[in-house]
């Protein structure tokens, strides 16, 4: 594949992620806890949080494989990886290994307070994917902005 094609590899996978990290906690979120009570709120955050991790999975194997790619072919055509590329790839496997406590710790005691109809825990264990997945949002965000400031700086 060519880089332009990896870089569109990468970008869709980065658009799902962080688009549906906004989409909710932005929209998602805040309605079901404005218009649902815990045991209608809480299954259903937790059967969209499934499905909606399922992609993330997806896209997380699609950034890093076209992150590799477009790095091989970068610096395989004499061109150097900025200090802006380091620090993407750096923040990116930090959202992943957040990504990776919010599926495998808090969502797993999501999904065990909701078939045990214990919705004080599986409130508590939605505050802290929403707080992680705020804080991955963020860091989306500023690996997004040092990505294209960072253009300038090689």
């Amino acid at each position: 594949m060519t880089y332009s094609l990896w870089l569109l590899v990468h970008l869709l996978g980065v658009i799902v992620w962080v688009g549906g990290m906004f989409f909710a906690h932005m929209a998602l979120r805040p309605s079901a806890a404005e218009l649902l009570q815990p045991p209608l709120r809480l299954p259903l955050l937790a059967a969209t949080l499934g499905r909606f991790f399922t992609w993330v999975s997806v896209s997380i194997l699609l950034i890093l494989v076209s992150g590799v790619a477009i790095m091989v072919l970068f610096a395989g055509n004499g061109g150097r990886i900025g200090p802006h590329i380091h620090a993407m790839s750096a923040l990116g496997v930090l959202m992943m290994a957040i990504f990776g406590h919010i599926r495998f710790a808090a969502y797993r005691r999501l999904r065990a307070a909701v078939a045990a109809h214990d919705w004080p825990a599986g409130g508590a264990a939605m505050n802290q994917i929403r707080q992680l997945v705020l804080l991955n949002l963020v860091l989306g965000f500023i690996t997004t902005v040092i990505v294209f400031v960072g253009r300038g700086w090689t």
